[in-house]
């Protein structure tokens, strides 16, 4: 499986990143394990999580996804060698805001190396902005990691197209390390976040592009089509927004574009971004093996420029 570059970082990945979202939340550590196993099976390499997965989930306090890959890699030694593992840092852990200053930075880290089971953390990301803390103080604070060896890679998410620009101009001005990558919220029906200045600006600049609800919190697999679908999964609450026209319009799309081909919906929108130009991999998570061997087969489905047309229309 052909591998993409992640910016200037040397890091390369297989088109897919798995996201681990969802582990300790909605799949325990047991499912969690065999589904990482299929994944590097499958000749994927790229695992996201963060620090604060998945604090939201009644009696957890955060840390669970990277405790339960730690797990997994040191009941699998041989693994770590064929995996990237991607984290972040900077949101609320109980501190009350979110927070890219140099002192949680330091804190955070060792955290998420304990948890992570890693004597180093292949991208580590700044995952949301920080208003009250200067980008300067944050790149030096990444500069640091980089140089004890501890991350390979700083990447960001959730930047607009002025704060990426921005920490750019910061990092050449001061000599310090610069975003390689950047995670935006992108799909079929989220698009108007990351197309135009901010995909313009990763594209002129070389910035890897990790997207995130690729498949929008799974409304495009196409299992909610009205709001009874919605109570099908804990994530049902958040696909309400998309029952509109729009959606509706994109999923009729979908299923046409889905039976020429012989494919499931979720597996053609995953197809539709992993094609799109400037993005380097969507992020997609699995609940069972079935859905996983779904997202594999994603990243072999080559959608012609009919297909793609018709999605593009559709989704406008």
């Amino acid at each position: 499986m052909q591998k993409r570059p992640l910016g200037r970082s040397g890091l390369e990945i297989a088109p897919l990143v798995f996201g681990g979202n969802v582990f300790g939340w909605t799949i325990d550590e047991a499912t969690s394990f065999s589904l990482l196993d299929a994944f590097v099976d499958a000749g994927l390499n790229a695992i996201d999580t963060a620090d604060v997965y998945s604090r939201w989930a009644p009696g957890n306090q955060g840390g669970e996804s990277e405790t339960i890959i730690g797990n997994w890699l040191r009941a699998h030694p041989g693994k770590r060698d064929k995996v990237l593992i991607l984290t972040k840092v900077g949101s609320d852990m109980g501190q009350g805001h979110k927070d890219l200053s140099a002192a949680w930075i330091e804190r955070a880290v060792e955290d998420s190396l304990r948890r992570l089971n890693t004597d180093v953390i292949d991208l580590y990301q700044s995952h949301w902005p920080d208003p009250n803390t200067p980008q300067e103080e944050t790149l030096r604070a990444y500069d640091r990691l980089l140089k004890a060896g501890k991350v390979r890679a700083i990447g960001t998410s959730n930047y607009d197209a002025a704060l990426l620009e921005e920490s750019l101009r910061v990092a050449e001005e001061k000599g310090l390390p610069r975003y390689e990558s950047l995670q935006p919220q992108y799909n079929l029906y989220d698009r108007s976040g990351f197309d135009g200045a901010l995909r313009d600006l990763a594209m002129r600049e070389g910035i890897g592009v990790i997207t995130y609800y690729s498949l929008a919190s799974g409304f495009l697999s196409g299992k909610y089509r009205s709001k009874e679908d919605l109570s099908k999964s804990p994530r049902g609450k958040g696909v309400e927004k998309y029952l509109d026209a729009r959606g509706m319009r994109i999923l009729q799309a979908l299923d046409e574009v889905s039976a020429r081909l012989g494919a499931r919906p979720a597996e053609v929108a995953l197809a539709w971004v992993i094609a799109r130009e400037g993005v380097t991999a969507p992020i997609a998570s699995a609940t069972s093996l079935e859905q996983l061997r779904s997202l594999v087969k994603a990243v072999h489905l080559t959608l012609s420029a009919e297909d793609v047309a018709a999605l593009d229309q559709a989704s406008a």
